[in-house]
């Protein structure tokens, strides 16, 4: 072959070869999403937004279930759980400790021993709770009913329906059992001394009936301006 042939050739050769690379569509990079959401789910977890960082755990997980390196996430957030859950029992709220005591577990459900201590502590938060509640139903069962008396008040005057005998006797004996059931000192007021003497006698048969062992304190007025009535002051306890 001559020598202008060869250089032919070859110059063909390589204006092929030039127009291969420039029909050569550029290879572009696939944008990175995976940095930026664990970014985001660090960003969550710094700031103890646990439930934001949950759901963005979950997103990750989905796009690729078999990664090791989410694994520490899902530890570091099921111990931020853990320690929620020790806060809020610390506070009383024993709904939200165990809420976030079964977040810590189902996050880690391989690792009983991490949340078993809290589970303790809230278990005897429970019982307290309803050892509490219990205690408080069987003290409003116990608790007597006023007869006469307004508990929440300060005192009560009651006037006694003395023109009818029966009416007033019935009158002393809720007069009795509220005096005994909360504590309270009286003061019979009448607009006669004459009055007095028999109104404490029935009056302190009937609480020496109910508690014989009850001190009974009565202060006589006589108020000419008053009708018959007594006056109960519960004692403060």
């Amino acid at each position: 072959m001559n020598p202008f042939a060869s250089r032919y050739l070859l110059l063909v050769a390589f204006s092929l070869l030039l127009g291969a690379c420039q029909s050569t569509p550029p290879v572009t990079q696939a944008p990175d999403t995976r940095g930026p959401a664990i970014a985001q789910l660090e960003q969550s977890l710094a700031a103890n937004e646990l439930a934001t960082a949950e759901n963005q755990l979950t997103a990750l997980q989905a796009q690729s279930p078999e990664d090791p390196s989410l694994e520490p996430y899902q530890r570091q957030l099921a111990e931020a759980y853990l320690r929620r859950s020790q806060i809020d029992l610390q506070k009383g709220d024993v709904n939200a400790a165990a809420t976030a005591l079964s977040r810590a577990r189902a996050l880690m459900p391989k690792a009983p021993a991490l949340t078993g201590e809290v589970n303790s502590a809230i278990a005897e938060a429970r019982k307290a709770e309803l050892e509490k509640a219990e205690a408080a139903l069987q003290a409003a069962e116990a608790k007597p009913v006023a007869k006469v008396i307004d508990p929440s008040a300060q005192s009560t005057t009651v006037a006694l329906n003395i023109g009818d005998i029966r009416k007033m006797r019935h009158q002393l004996d809720a007069i009795a059992e509220d005096v005994v059931n909360y504590q309270c000192d009286v003061s019979i007021q009448a607009p006669r001394t004459d009055d007095y003497p028999w109104l404490a006698t029935l009056l302190t048969k009937r609480v020496k009936k109910l508690d014989p062992g009850f001190e009974l304190k009565l202060q006589k007025q006589i108020l000419r301006s008053v009708p018959t009535q007594v006056v109960l002051t519960p004692r403060k306890q």
